[in-house]
């Protein structure tokens, strides 16, 4: 085998020591959402709400993010879980702060000649919460469940397509044998969708494993309140956190992972000391923290795809691309993202997130012209007006429905959204937006029922453009979920995709990921926003908080209260 990265984790402590099983205390009782003052922390008054002392170590996190409806975040997939997860679970490697790869339970990697095998080398150290080691057998047992139907996965299966089988070649050797080279199987494994979880936690069956997956992390669920909280009490064993990263033990000893929907609420509850860190601020939040000494910003964009905006084009109006032309040139979205997000949020003109490195640019393919929207529009037949001034053609009214789910997109998002609903019923266009709640969200979806949606994706690297675009990301992965809302299916674009996905040679699959972007843009079937807003605010005393640069999640284990 040719060596392609090697390296170790000298780092880590040398005085590692085996965890011990321990029991975990889980409730899944439903309750409604407490009040904020029943936060125990370390800030403000030193009390929690009800007058009492507040817990020693403890802080508290308030997210804004949809409450998953499991934690294991090989199930769905969805970056909720992984915020949560990034605290429990660890991956085979992780990224440093320059993006590139670096060890975590893997601490080397071999790929062979013709990229069809990879041997992984793994931390003998590495412990499970249960007790269990983190071994061959263990990923072996992670990559099944991944790939097993009976899981619904979606983000952590289609990261081990390529993936044929796995054989333990010894307790601390894995070695993986791929169906085609993987160029980007590093990236999808350092993902936390693909994290390593303890084998017998995963037999416990999904709805046990829901509740608390095991694994390796700095923290274990303890208990989760659902509509409410999670508690994570520390890993007094945890020894192996990702290259270049710390896991301080003797501060924080248990984190209270609240669920806070309302922004106004939860930056609210930071400012009141009853919150250590929120994220999904609002953009005045971000403002109003900058103008002071109390709280500090973490800008954190999520790598994988921008913010976007793709329009449908399997059927009507959408399938006619002069239709998407003129949508996409009625809409300005400039002016509305400079005042609605406080230049939080810079206009992006790419497919890709700007923290990727092959991400290309295109502003002169979504430049603002009405006056062509219009003429585009009468050039595809769309000549009359209804008494609604809306266009119409065969007594058929242009209506672009348009499902938004609020667990994913902000309230200046939004505005935005009626922004853009704005501008395109000026040259004739009907967009009918609905304000849908995850679940009824993803059935829209899986129906079809949408001629416009915004769908964040995360993922590493430019691959990430083969999961969004390619013609088979139009069926459903086993979860139900499929990611090429666009409903692409173009062999050009199919063959340089394909090429991002194997291409070994880094040259030439930059020169590949370039002309994809290129052949999106030209499509017209989507409209880039802004990168992936991924903001957090945070108790300036607060020292040690980071974002875990894999997908910019939370990291905790670091953090020492002020």
């Amino acid at each position: 085998m040719s060596r392609t990265r090697m390296s170790t984790a000298e780092h880590r402590r040398s005085d590692r020591r085996l965890s011990l099983p321990r029991p975990l205390a889980i409730a899944a009782a439903v309750a409604l959402i407490a009040p904020l003052a029943a936060c125990a922390t370390n800030g403000g008054d030193g009390s929690g709400g009800d007058g009492s002392a507040a817990p020693a170590g403890t802080l508290v996190y308030a997210t804004g993010d949809a409450e998953p409806t499991c934690l294991d975040p090989h199930v769905g997939g969805n970056f909720p879980q992984a915020l949560l997860a990034t605290q429990v679970l660890e991956s085979l490697v992780a990224l440093d702060e320059q993006g590139a790869i670096v060890p975590w339970l893997a601490t080397e990697w071999t790929q062979s000649e013709d990229g069809l095998s990879w041997d992984f080398t793994l931390d003998p150290d590495a412990v499970f919460t249960d007790g269990t080691p983190v071994d061959a057998a263990a990923v072996k047992a992670n990559i099944e469940h991944l790939q097993d139907p009976e899981t619904g996965s979606s983000t952590g299966y289609l990261a081990v397509q390529q993936i044929e089988s796995i054989e333990p070649v010894s307790d601390t050797v894995v070695r993986f044998h791929l169906s085609r080279p993987d160029s980007a199987l590093l990236e999808s494994l350092a993902q936390p969708w693909t994290a390593i979880q303890s084998p017998a936690g995963i037999e416990r069956g999904m709805d046990e494993n829901c509740l608390a997956p095991i694994g390796s992390g700095p923290f274990i669920v303890t208990e989760w309140v659902k509509q409410d909280h999670v508690t994570l009490e520390r890993n007094p064993d945890y020894r192996t956190p990702p290259e270049g990263f710390e896991a301080i033990d003797d501060d924080v000893q248990t984190v209270t992972w609240r669920f806070i929907p309302d922004a106004t609420a939860r930056f609210a509850a930071l400012e009141g000391g009853q919150v250590d860190i929120i994220d999904n601020p609002l953009p005045e939040n971000i403002t109003t923290a900058a103008a002071g000494d109390a709280i500090a910003h973490l800008d954190a964009p999520r790598p994988g795809a921008s913010n976007r905006l793709e329009l449908n084009t399997s059927q009507a109006p959408f399938d006619d691309e002069l239709v998407r032309e003129a949508f996409i040139a009625s809409a300005d979205l400039n002016a509305g993202i400079e005042a609605l997000f406080e230049g939080t949020a810079e206009r992006s003109y790419s497919a890709l997130s700007s923290v990727e490195p092959l991400a290309v640019q295109s502003p002169e393919a979504y430049e603002v012209d009405p006056e062509r929207a219009n003429a585009l529009l009468d050039q595809a037949g769309w000549t009359e007006r209804n008494a609604d001034g809306i266009r119409t053609k065969d007594g058929q009214a242009l209506t672009v429905r348009f499902p938004v789910t609020g667990a994913q997109s902000t309230q200046a998002e939004q505005a935005l959204f009626e922004q853009i609903q704005a501008q395109a019923r000026e040259v004739g266009f009907d967009v009918q937006i609905s304000l849908l709640d995850l679940g009824s969200w993803y059935a829209a979806l899986g129906a079809h029922e949408y001629e416009l949606v915004s769908a964040p994706y995360t993922k590493i690297g430019p691959d990430v453009l083969r999961f969004l675009y390619h013609s088979d990301a139009t069926v459903p992965a086993p979860s139900g979920y499929f990611a090429n809302h666009a409903m692409l299916q173009d062999p050009a674009l199919d063959a340089l995709l394909d090429q991002i996905g194997s291409e070994l040679d880094p040259a030439k699959r930059a020169e590949a990921a370039k002309a994809a972007q290129q052949l999106i843009a030209e499509s017209h079937a989507i409209l880039p926003i802004y990168d992936q807003q991924n903001h957090f605010l945070y108790r300036a005393d607060l020292e040690g908080f980071r974002a875990l640069p894999t997908v910019n999640t939370p990291w905790l284990a670091g953090v020492v209260a002020g």
